[in-house]
C-alpha cells in the first residue's frame, strides 16, 4: 500500500484559489484537505470543495465518448469510441469551415480558472480554425470595465491586509458563500475592533454578522457612492494631498457632487438620510483619522443597467480620503491583473489568419437564433461547450434552450456530468476533473501562483481539455509545433518572467511547492503609480467620454425597476435577484447529492408584507413570471428580503428544479452600461401561488 500527498489547487471560479492537499492511497484519492501552509487558505476549505472527491468519483461521472440517439434536450446517448467521436466532429467541423469558419463557436468559462486547461490550447485550436471569438462576459466584465477606467487595472488591496483595517464595506457580496477566506480576514479584523457593515439589498449571511446592514435597492449603489461622495466633500473628510498629487478631474466631481444630496440619495436607494449621512462618516472620519478604511466590492451589484458605473464611483471613494497609503486600505474587486500572464504565448492569437466576429455569451440565446446577414455574419452551425453549462447558466432561457434545440446546430459538451446543456449535444466528450490533470493558476483574490499537480490518472476514458483539442488539431491537419506541447510545457509559459512581479516564476519549482506570492507591494497605490494613461486615479476619465460614456461618475438608473419603469411595475411589481447558494458554485455541485439535500429545493425569499398581499404562506410552491418566462420555487417568508424584493438562491440545474426551470427563466439579455456584460439582477417580476 502506497500513500502519498500530492500538492493542487481548487480550480473553481471563487476568489479564494485554494492550495489543496490530496491524499492518494494506492492510486486512489481519499481525502482533500486544505493546505495549512497557505497563507490565504490556512488549512480552511469551503464545504463544496471538502467534498471534492465525492465530485471525481460520483457514480454519474461521464468516463466514455457519447453521442445523441434521442431528441435534443432529452438526454439519451450511445457510447462510442473516441475515433468515431473526434472524426464526426473535425468531419462536421472541416464541412463548416470550407464555406466560413465563424459559423463555428466556442462557449466556455470558468468551469475551471486554470491557465492551462481553460483557454490555453483550446484557444490555439479556434484561433488557427478562424471561428468566432467569444466575449466571456457573464460574470464580471461590467465591474472590471469600470475599475479600469478609474484605476487602470484590476489590481486592489490584499486580502492578506484586510484583518489590519479598522472599517471594512462589504458591498455587494456575500463572503461566507462566495469568498471565505476573505471573510476569516474581515473576522479577525473584528475582533480587533474594526467595524464591519454589509451594503446588499439581501440580509445574507454575512450581512446577518456584520455591525450594520444598509438594505438599498437593486441597482442603486451608484448612487449610494455619489451621495457618500457628497457628504466626504461637504464635511471636508478629504485628504486634499492626496487628491493633488494623485487623481485626476477632482473640481468637475465636486461640481457633479452638488446634486447627490443625502436626501436624493436616500430616496433613490430606499434608504434614511441617516443611513447616507452616517455610512458617509464612518468612511470618511475613520480614514482622516489615519485608520484604514477598505472596501470588499463584490459583482453582485454590476449585474444591473448601471453595474460598471457603479464599480466606478466606488472606486473613486478610498483616493478621495487617501486609503490607498495603508496596505490595509482602499477596495478589491479583483487582483487579476496583478499577475503578469503570458496570454500571447498560451493562447497564440498570432494563429488567426484573417480577423474574424465577436458573439457575446451573454447573449447566447439571441445569437443562437439569429439568420446570416451582412451585419451579423454567418448563422451559428456548431458550438463546441467546454467549462461552461449555458443552457443553465445563460440569461433569458427559453431562447437559450430554443436555439441548443435547433436540428441544424450541431454541439459538442466536454464534461464531467450529463449537464442541462449535455443534453442538448450531438456528442459528448469525457473530461477529466482537477484531480486528474496538471493547471497552473493565477488568482482574483490573492496574489499567489498556485500549481496543480495530478493526483490520479484519468477515470475511465476521461482526457483533459488539452488533450482534447490536440486530438482535434492533429485530425484537423494543424500542424504548427504549439499543438504538440504538453501540459507541462504550457504550463511553464504562463507568466512573464520579464515582469518584476514573476521575476522569480519556475514552473518545477512552483509544482514541488504548490504556491509562490507575486513580488507586489503591500500598498500598491500609496504613491499613485494608477496603471490609467495619467498615472492618476481618474475621477475625470477620457477614456469613458472616447467610448460614448459619461466621463465622470454619474448614476444609471436600472432597466426595470418601480421608479424606472412605472408602467412594467403595474404588472411585474417585484424586484429579483438571485445571488449563489452557499452549497454549489454557479451550476457546479449541484448534481452532488449531499450538497444539493443541504440545499434542499429550489426556494423564495419573499418579504411577509408581500406574501401577505398575494396569499402566500411559507412552504407554498409559488410561480415568478414576467414576459420573459416563469419558475416555480417553495416560498419562504422573511424579512432578510426587502418589501419590493424576491430573492432566489441560484443556480439549479433545470432537472433538479421543481418544475425543469430556474431563476434563468426570467432573467434579461439586455446589456449593462460597460463590458457588454448581463444584467441578471435587474429584473421585475410578480409571484402568485402555484
Amino acid at each position: 500500500m502506497t500513500i502519498s500527498i500530492v500538492r493542487a489547487t481548487c480550480p473553481h471560479d471563487c476568489p479564494d484559489t485554494c492550495a489543496m492537499l490530496v491524499t492518494v492511497d494506492d492510486g486512489v484519492a481519499t481525502q482533500v484537505r486544505g493546505d495549512p501552509d497557505h497563507p490565504t487558505t490556512a488549512g480552511v476549505l469551503c464545504t463544496k470543495v471538502s467534498r471534492y472527491t465525492e465530485r471525481t468519483y460520483h457514480k454519474d461521472r461521464l468516463l466514455h465518448p457519447m453521442k445523441r440517439v434521442g431528441r435534443k434536450g432529452e438526454g439519451r446517448f450511445e457510447r462510442v469510441s473516441w475515433d468515431e467521436a473526434l472524426d464526426t466532429i473535425a468531419g462536421k467541423l472541416k464541412d463548416i469551415a470550407r464555406r466560413d469558419p465563424q459559423a463555428i463557436v466556442p462557449y466556455s468559462y470558468a468551469g475551471t480558472m486554470g491557465l492551462v486547461q481553460g483557454e490555453s490550447m483550446a484557444a490555439r485550436f479556434f484561433n488557427r480554425l478562424g471561428a468566432s471569438l467569444l466575449d466571456r462576459t457573464i460574470c464580471a466584465s461590467a465591474g472590471g470595465a469600470g475599475y479600469k477606467y478609474t484605476l487602470g487595472a484590476r489590481i486592489g488591496t490584499d486580502i492578506e491586509q484586510f484583518q489590519n483595517a479598522k472599517l471594512i464595506l462589504i458591498w455587494g457580496g456575500n463572503p461566507i458563500a462566495s469568498n471565505l477566506h476573505f471573510w476569516m480576514r474581515a473576522q479577525e479584523a473584528k475582533r480587533r475592533g474594526a467595524k464591519l457593515i454589509a451594503i446588499d439589498p439581501y440580509r445574507s449571511l454575512t450581512a446577518e454578522k456584520c455591525h450594520q446592514h444598509i438594505a438599498l435597492l437593486p441597482g442603486t449603489d451608484a448612487a449610494l457612492a455619489l451621495g457618500m461622495m457628497h457628504v466626504l466633500v461637504r464635511d471636508n473628510l478629504l485628504d486634499d494631498d492626496y487628491i493633488a498629487q494623485y487623481t485626476l478631474g477632482f473640481d468637475a466631481l465636486q461640481e457633479r457632487l452638488q446634486e447627490w444630496t443625502p436626501q436624493r440619495t436616500a430616496e433613490t436607494c430606499g434608504i434614511t438620510v441617516a443611513e447616507v449621512e452616517q455610512l458617509a462618516r464612518d468612511y470618511g472620519m475613520c480614514a482622516t483619522q489615519g485608520d484604514a478604511v477598505a472596501i470588499r466590492v463584490n459583482y453582485g451589484l454590476q449585474r444591473v443597467r448601471g453595474g460598471g458605473m457603479a464599480v466606478r464611483n466606488i472606486c473613486c471613494l478610498p483616493a478621495l480620503v487617501g486609503a490607498w497609503r495603508h496596505a490595509a486600505g482602499g477596495v478589491q474587486l479583483s487582483s487579476s491583473d496583478t499577475f503578469p500572464k503570458n496570454n500571447a504565448a498560451l493562447q497564440r492569437p498570432d494563429l488567426m489568419q484573417k480577423p474574424t466576429r465577436t458573439i457575446n455569451m451573454s447573449t447566447i440565446g439571441d445569437e443562437l437564433l439569429h439568420d446570416a446577414s451582412e451585419q451579423f455574419g454567418p448563422k451559428i452551425e456548431a458550438l463546441i461547450v467546454y467549462n461552461s453549462n449555458p443552457v443553465a447558466v445563460a440569461p433569458e432561457s427559453p431562447k437559450v434552450a430554443q436555439g441548443f434545440a435547433r436540428e441544424d446546430l450541431f454541439t459538442v459538451v466536454l464534461e464531467h456530468f450529463q449537464t442541462d446543456t449535455a443534453d442538448y449535444a450531438d456528442i459528448v466528450l469525457p473530461a477529466t476533473t482537477q484531480l486528474e490533470h496538471v493547471d497552473i493558476h493565477a488568482t482574483y483574490g490573492h496574489l499567489y501562483m498556485m500549481a496543480n499537480n495530478a493526483a490520479i490518472a484519468p477515470l475511465g476514458e476521461a482526457k483533459p481539455n488539452t488533450e482534447i483539442f490536440r486530438l482535434l488539431a492533429a485530425r484537423m491537419d494543424f500542424n504548427d509545433p504549439c499543438f504538440r506541447e504538453s501540459d507541462d510545457e504550457i504550463a511553464a509559459q504562463a507568466f512573464n518572467r520579464n515582469d518584476v512581479r514573476a521575476i522569480h516564476f519556475d514552473w518545477d519549482a512552483l509544482k514541488q511547492r504548490g504556491w509562490q506570492k507575486l513580488n507586489a507591494p503591500d500598498a500598491p497605490f500609496a504613491h499613485g503609480g494608477f496603471p490609467t494613461p495619467s498615472g492618476k486615479c481618474e475621477f475625470y476619465c477620457a477614456r469613458m467620454q472616447a467610448d460614448g460614456l459619461d466621463p465622470l461618475p454619474t448614476y444609471i438608473p436600472p432597466y426595470e425597476s418601480v421608479a424606472s419603469n412605472p408602467e412594467l411595475a403595474k404588472r411585474y411589481p417585484l424586484g429579483m435577484i438571485s445571488p449563489p447558494a452557499r452549497n454549489f458554485l454557479n451550476s457546479t455541485f449541484v448534481n452532488v447529492k449531499s450538497l444539493r439535500d443541504t440545499e434542499g429545493t429550489p426556494h423564495l425569499d419573499i418579504h411577509p408584507v408581500d406574501a401577505a398581499e398575494r396569499g402566500i404562506e411559507a412552504g407554498n410552491q409559488v410561480r415568478i413570471f414576467n414576459d420573459r418566462g416563469s419558475f416555480v420555487a417553495t416560498a419562504r417568508v422573511t424579512d432578510k428580503a426587502r418589501k419590493g424584493l424576491v430573492v432566489g438562491l441560484s443556480i439549479w440545474w433545470k432537472k433538479f428544479a421543481t418544475d425543469g426551470k430556474n431563476a434563468n427563466e426570467v432573467t434579461s439579455q439586455r446589456l449593462a452600461d460597460m463590458g457588454n456584460a448581463p444584467t441578471f439582477y435587474d429584473v421585475l417580476v410578480q409571484v402568485e401561488k402555484a
